[in-house]
């Protein structure tokens, strides 16, 4: 067998395969067995004379020949989908962006950079998706997204070990912000010191495998306690506004705040920084990416105003 007898179906299962980062997701995302997904990349190994992934416990990594065929895959299907598009009257490759981004920008940054492209450029049409950072990353490196949004604290470290490294873009780099409900006694001041924090309840996001829990100001001396675990930042600023505790908040959510929250400076310990970083491939960008990531920069320096 040879690569000529390779199906589009066996490109988009190793390439979900990538993205998803373990069989069993691929197969829920595709709505395929498990066992369906093994064939079709074994077919693909069997083509390439060589292994493509690497098993692991916590799922599969490429190998340099998996990395090989997966920049292809992405290319080869990235032109079947712009045909698709353009035979159904939709914009062609450059009039389309797919855009990845985390859990708080969309909020407010992603609505407005989408919003400022609409009055600026109306013919590019943007899809998006949320997404974790390691989601986000392997979908770039699957060519399933042309940018992605990424948050990143200190120590700064590249979101991936793959190569080419992703081209980054810092869009803004703030510190880190304390939500309080406004009657609670830490909302009398402007800010509060570390040591004040604990002892406190706190809203926080779940932690999985993926995912550092998010909503805990970083480097308590103490365990904290987890009065709410929640994923979207909305509904942890509605808790925080209920009096049920408090949460950490980038300062691109500070417009979003409901009422009944105070937004403070923490003071004592070391500062917390959080950049927001537009990540792509290291290639040139299309003109319609290169718009909206202009327009998500224009939108950062924005909505990300310090205290």
């Amino acid at each position: 067998m040879d690569f000529h007898d390779v199906s589009l179906v066996a490109l988009r299962v190793f390439r979900e395969v990538a993205e998803r980062g373990t069989l069993t997701a691929a197969a829920a995302a595709l709505g395929y067995t498990q066992s369906a997904v093994s064939r079709q990349i074994a077919a693909l190994e069997r083509a390439a004379h060589a292994p493509l992934l690497e098993r692991r416990r916590d799922g599969v990594r490429l190998t340099a020949a998996g990395q090989i065929v997966l920049r292809r895959a992405a290319a080869v299907l990235e032109q079947i989908d712009a045909t698709a598009r353009e035979l159904d009257g939709l914009p062609a490759e450059g009039g389309a962006v797919r855009l990845g981004w985390f859990a708080s920008a969309g909020a407010v940054l992603v609505p407005r950079a989408i919003a400022a492209l609409r009055r600026t450029h109306p013919a590019i049409t943007v899809s998006t998706r949320e997404g974790s950072t390691p989601a986000l990353v392997r979908a770039l490196r699957a060519g399933s997204l042309d940018l992605a949004l990424l948050a990143s604290a200190p120590p700064f470290r590249p979101f991936d070990a793959e190569s080419p490294p992703l081209a980054l873009r810092t869009l803004t780099e703030r510190t880190l912000c304390l939500a309080v409900p406004a009657s609670h006694p830490l909302a009398r001041g402007d800010s509060v010191d570390v040591a004040d924090l604990r002892g406190q309840r706190w809203i926080a996001s779940p932690s999985t495998g993926e995912d550092k829990r998010m909503g805990v100001w970083p480097g308590l001396d103490e365990r904290p306690e987890i009065a709410h675990t929640v994923r979207d930042w909305l509904a942890k600023l509605n808790l925080v506004a209920a009096g049920c505790g408090l949460t950490t908040v980038p300062a691109s959510l500070v417009s979003a705040v409901p009422p009944g929250v105070r937004i403070l400076a923490v003071r004592g310990g070391p500062v917390e920084q959080r950049r927001v970083v537009l990540a792509r491939l290291p290639h040139p960008l299309p003109e319609s990416a290169a718009h909206l990531a202009d327009a998500l920069h224009a939108a950062a320096l924005d909505v990300a105003t310090p205290l």
